[in-house]
């Protein structure tokens, strides 16, 4: 079946509390769906290996933006201090590096931040204006007391009634097939 013209449409499953969600995240993760998501009010300690996502790459890269930025900036001091402009400044020799020591870790402390804020916009797909989940009523409910499981329809197993009743079969309960009309 070619989804390539489809519309995009989501089926979300509300479960009554976090044990209940926690548990049916293992239950879908290893009936093998691989695209869903848990919505949770708070952090769930181990969702993560419940869903079975794997660890995030914005450490790697924020470190390797962040020596970046240091080489940089230690290039760029270098540069400007023993080759385009040498000045012998107190009889130190033309590259004294423990005087470009902060602006080194300066530059390296920013490269690594912005490199985590874009790394993590770009990662997460944000920001995001608008998705099926915004279309339900329900779903208003995840920020105070509400426990949400979405599975999207790019995922490989998706089948409309056989994820329904499988989310039906885990504990979802008020379940809802979310189209994107626009």
């Amino acid at each position: 079946m070619s989804r390539l013209y489809d519309k995009p449409e989501v089926i979300l499953a509300e479960f009554v509390n976090p044990g209940a969600l926690f548990k049916a995240a293992g239950q879908l993760r290893d009936a093998g769906y691989t695209n869903f998501d848990c919505h949770s009010p708070f952090p769930i300690h181990g969702m993560d290996d419940a869903m079975g996502l794997q660890r995030s790459p914005i450490g790697w890269i924020a470190g390797l933006l962040a020596l970046l930025g240091c080489s940089a900036g230690l290039a760029l001091q270098w540069w400007t201090m023993a080759v385009d402009y040498p000045l012998v400044i107190s009889g130190k020799p033309y590259f004294a590096f423990q005087a470009y020591v902060p602006v080194t870790f300066a530059l390296g402390v920013i490269s690594a931040a912005f490199a985590s804020l874009f790394g993590m916009l770009i990662i997460n797909r944000l920001p995001q204006l608008h998705h099926p989940l915004f279309r339900s009523d329900n779903f208003a409910k995840v920020t105070d007391e509400g426990f949400f499981i979405s599975v999207p329809s790019d995922d490989a197993k998706y089948e409309r009634s056989k994820t329904r009743a499988f989310l039906e079969t885990l504990g979802g309960k008020n379940i809802e097939v979310l189209r994107d009309d626009d």
